[in-house]
């Protein structure tokens, strides 16, 4: 019973330190905010120089974490905390051996998918803007990735799945399987034509892709589109959509048979 006058002022305590903490994570908030305003546009050279300085060289995980420190106070076009959790989550659940990502960037997506590929995966990254294509390699690089484990073709992402079809079959034509996660995080435009041509080179492996779509605010009307196309080819479509809290949304592909489209049928 004597603790009980001790506790009262104790708890008086513990509730104030816990409002001026609130109080100091709000103003942190609202000052990121407005150093993020001040500080303009996302710029790729200045995010690779701010991550390649600062961060600790060979490790992936402090690459990520200097990407994430940047993105406090300033403008990035890279996935984010919140969607690279959840880009984590898919990668371990879906276990892909071949990842393409159309839209390398600075190169978080890419270091946060290779770091939890299995033994022998490979990440095709495709980035159409040589100078994201050159500093997004070389942060992969700095996270201590080698080249046999990923690959950046810098050019539009329908010139490089027009391309894919030969380094998906081995040297004699055999099928090697296809692609078992994609990753969209380009120009949202391109999204559905996109889709459409990974279906018909047969570059989605049959028994299951799954394709991960990054939707940044502006693009209900590509996502519906998206939605109305999934939903017309039950055969080739889980009847499932996920959509995630970053806005990120999941199409599972599981068709048993493909048939590849003659050169004059690709849609670019």
């Amino acid at each position: 019973m004597w603790l009980l006058p001790l506790s009262v002022p104790l708890l008086g305590l513990l509730a104030l330190l816990a409002r001026q903490r609130g109080i100091l994570a709000a103003g942190r908030g609202a000052l990121n905010r407005v150093l993020r305003w001040a500080r303009g546009p996302a710029c790729p050279r200045r995010t690779h120089a701010f991550v390649f300085s600062q961060c600790t060289h060979g490790r992936a995980d402090s690459v990520l974490e200097t990407f994430d420190l940047y993105a406090e106070t300033h403008h990035t076009l890279e996935l984010g905390r919140v969607r690279g959790v959840e880009l984590d989550e898919v990668v371990v659940r879906a276990a892909p051996r071949r990842v393409l990502e159309l839209g390398l960037g600075c190169g978080y997506s890419a270091v946060r998918t290779l770091r939890l590929l299995p033994p022998g995966g490979r990440l095709l990254a495709v980035e159409a803007d040589p100078l994201s294509a050159e500093l997004g390699e070389e942060l992969v690089l700095v996270a201590g990735f080698k080249n046999h484990q990923f690959e950046v073709l810098t050019c539009s992402s329908a010139e490089a799945i027009a391309g894919l079809r030969r380094p998906l079959h081995g040297d004699q034509g055999e099928e090697e399987g296809g692609l078992d996660l994609v990753l969209m995080d380009h120009d949202p435009q391109h999204y559905l034509p996109d889709l459409r041509a990974l279906e018909g080179w047969g570059l989605l492996r049959p028994g299951g892709c799954l394709v991960l779509m990054v939707f940044r605010g502006h693009d209900s009307v590509v996502r519906q589109e998206v939605l109305e196309h999934v939903g017309s080819r039950p055969q080739s479509y889980s009847s499932s959509v996920r959509s995630g809290r970053g806005g990120m949304m999941e199409v599972q592909y599981r068709e048993e048979t493909i048939s590849l489209m003659s050169s004059g049928d690709v849609i670019g």
